[in-house]
């Protein structure tokens, strides 16, 4: 590992510069960074004195974004990439490079945090900022790094207070055993239900970084005597702040992999590891959870063979536990990995995504027992850990995707597609039950969503309940502490899910709305508009409105945040996502943990005589269109809760307090709305009004 050095406000070490030749290939090159202030510079070789002039140089300030790339190979070597762009310039960015996921880590978070340094934000002219090997240009230039970053999360586990749907069913070697618990009276989980999710947890006597590097380093095959089963999963995997690596996988269809002969290709609904340090990190708590539909020929045999097939399967974390048990805790064991993960190290908070082929094979014949009184096999095979082959995929076109079980979305604008799914059409504070989407003969922004106070219809709207959400406290800097939110500063009014051709921006600015409606009269009512979108070959935006009557200096936090300037707001607006219904895969995937948008998304800014909307592009960060990849296929079966607020970081502006909550039942992108629709509709109410 190379040298990292970190001492207050400067961070030095060595970085590999990311290159792309004329072909087209990328190549990478050696350099010495040093971060100080809110200068980052670059040296071919290690300063000998501080008056000695950097390669080049560049200013980090409020416009500067950091993204997160994952693991990347070149020339046999493991890089974690992370790429630097500047909001303002989209063309110009810095591609870097770290050997371990650690040391990424550390650079990001000291890049943003003094991107989000009071007094950061230059008002300078940008210009491109290459690390070019040419030694006629001296002077300095600014980073060009236009992206988005790691989601920066707050170092709690969690910033919702969710139950736990996950009920013990039994003990075996060492490990304790959950099934997920369904809600009896939904029939699409009762249908699931045929392939429920068990997971095992056990404590491993190992650092959560080498028990990580064991599974990602998992080799070609098993074989077990049994009859064939192969699976073709896309994995996913992140690092987040409190050391924690969650690793996630799931099924898909690909053409590159045609299900093989002999074997029959089993189905993963979802599934992964969660990887938590334990004591101080010499040791890790994982969590082994899987939702397998074996493809069982026999249909008329009943579940539990399927069911113990699974156990046999999570016994693996039992195996693990043994291996590391015998190499004496923290060592890595070094002989199970394969060439590639040599060289890994750890990854930071990120999103990566392999496709993995895992023969496997069972005997249907063999007698299996129920999972409540047959033992776990407790010569689980060590070897069996070195089961499964990975190989990275590339980014894919829009003509050749891998594509899920489920049919419908399958980019990243579909996740987008999803997320306005989430809401999708309103009509005000009327109840539906079997409305006719296409009825309405008078629409307008703010009314293509629809409100249900009972929760139960799908493709709709409503407040989600404040208590659900930790705010940081009174004491906050005192003692950490986060408490229960106590309401809301503002209400929610109105929803819309809405498609387009192109980008649409500030949609609260136009006429015929409800922000025009409600607050054309000169009233005291302010507006908060939030505007997701999710750019692609169709452009979707969910749009939430909040609405209040209080004057905005009663609340100096809001009332800054509204006149402030573009860093100030970028380093203080926060969501708090919630999957409240859903699988286990999506949950872990979106997480519960609240992050600082502007640092991970770009955000536009729209201020009006009586509203502030933000438009916040999902398609500016890779992360965030890895989590729509993976939940896309999931999301008419989803409960999804949010809640946002402002940042407080000083004692004078805590305890916080909510912006407001948004609660979207089951969301469906085909009932979004075009907006072009929606303008022609308002222009033909105007006509209809003058005559």
């Amino acid at each position: 590992m190379d040298a990292l050095k970190s001492d207050g406000r400067r961070m030095e070490g060595w970085l590999y510069l990311i290159r792309c030749n004329r072909l087209g290939l990328q190549y990478s090159r050696r350099r010495y960074f040093i971060l100080e202030e809110n200068y980052l510079k670059s040296f071919k070789s290690k300063p000998t004195s501080d008056s000695q002039k950097p390669l080049r140089s560049a200013i980090v300030d409020s416009f500067i974004r950091v993204n997160d790339n994952g693991r990347e190979s070149l020339s046999r070597k493991v890089f974690f990439i992370f790429t630097l762009y500047n909001t303002s310039n989209h063309n110009d960015c810095l591609k870097l490079g770290a050997s371990s996921p650690e040391e990424a880590a550390r650079w990001i978070h000291s890049l943003q945090d003094v991107a989000m340094e009071p007094g950061t934000n230059s008002k300078r002219r940008w210009q491109p900022f290459r690390l070019d090997d040419s030694k006629n240009t001296t002077r300095k230039n600014s980073v060009d790094w236009t992206s988005s970053a790691n989601m920066h999360v707050d170092a709690m586990t969690s910033d919702v207070i969710a139950p736990s749907h996950w009920k013990i069913f039994g003990c075996k070697n060492g490990l304790r055993l959950f099934k997920e618990s369904r809600d009896s009276n939904n029939s699409a989980e009762r249908t699931s239900n045929d392939h429920p999710a068990i997971m095992a947890v056990g404590v491993i006597e190992g650092t959560s970084e080498s028990v990580f590097r064991t599974f990602m380093s998992l080799g070609l095959s098993r074989s077990e005597g049994m009859s064939r089963r192969d699976l073709l999963l896309r994995r996913y995997w992140r690092r987040e702040d409190d050391g924690t690596y969650v690793i996630l996988c799931h099924s898909v269809i690909h053409s590159d992999c045609p299900p093989q002969q002999g074997y029959v290709r089993a189905w993963l609904q979802s599934g992964g590891f969660v990887v938590s340090p334990l004591n101080q990190g010499k040791e890790c708590v994982v969590k082994h959870m899987l939702s397998l539909d074996w493809k069982l020929w026999r249909s008329y045999l009943p579940k539990t063979p399927a069911r113990s097939m699974t156990i046999r399967m999570l016994s693996r974390v039992s195996a693990l536990k043994e291996l590391f048990k015998a190499k004496g805790g923290g060592e890595f064991p070094s002989e199970f990995l394969n060439g590639e993960v040599e060289s890994f190290q750890t990854g930071d908070e990120q999103m990566k995504q392999e496709v993995e082929v895992d023969p496997i094979q069972i005997n249907e014949n063999d007698k299996m027992e129920d999972a409540n009184d047959a033992p776990v096999s407790g010569s689980s095979s060590l070897i069996g850990l070195n089961d499964d082959e990975f190989f990275d995929i590339p980014e894919e076109s829009d003509k050749n995707k891998p594509h899920s079980d489920t049919p419908g979305l399958s980019t990243a604008a579909g996740f987008v597609k999803k997320l306005h799914v989430l809401a999708a059409q309103k009509k005000g504070y009327i109840e539906l039950q079997n409305v006719d989407w296409d009825a309405s003969t008078s629409q307008c922004f703010g009314s293509t969503l629809l409100r249900d106070l009972t929760h139960n219809t799908p493709c709709t709207w409503s407040s989600s309940d404040p208590s659900l959400f930790l705010v940081r406290g009174e004491n906050y800097l005192k003692d950490n502490q986060k408490n229960k939110a106590k309401g809301t500063m503002m209400e929610m009014i109105a929803a819309d899910w809405l498609q387009s051709d192109k980008r649409e921006d500030n949609l609260a600015g136009r006429s015929g709305g409800i922000v025009h409606k409600l607050g054309g009269q000169g009233g005291p009512e302010f507006f908060f508009v939030i505007n997701i979108q999710v750019p692609g070959t169709t452009t979707y935006n969910l749009v939430l409105y909040y609405m209040t009557r209080t004057p905005l200096k009663e609340s100096p936090l809001l009332e800054r945040f509204v006149n402030g300037d573009d860093g100030f707001r970028n380093s203080r607006f926060k969501l708090i996502p919630y999957i409240s219904k859903g699988s286990w895969l999506v949950k872990q995937s979106v997480g519960k943990k609240a992050c600082l948008v502007g640092q991970a998304l770009e955000v536009n800014y729209f201020r009006g005589k009586n509203y502030l909307e933000l438009d916040i592009d999902v398609g500016s960060s890779t992360v965030a269109r890895g989590v729509v990849n993976l939940v896309l296929g999931y999301l008419n079966n989803l409960i999804v809760e949010m809640a946002f607020l402002i940042q407080a970081n000083t004692q004078d502006e805590l305890p916080e307090s909510l912006i407001g909550t948004c609660r979207l039942n089951h969301m469906d992108t085909s009932k979004s709305v075009s907006v072009e629709s929606i303008e022609k509709s308002i222009n033909n109410n105007n006509n209809n009004n003058k005559m």
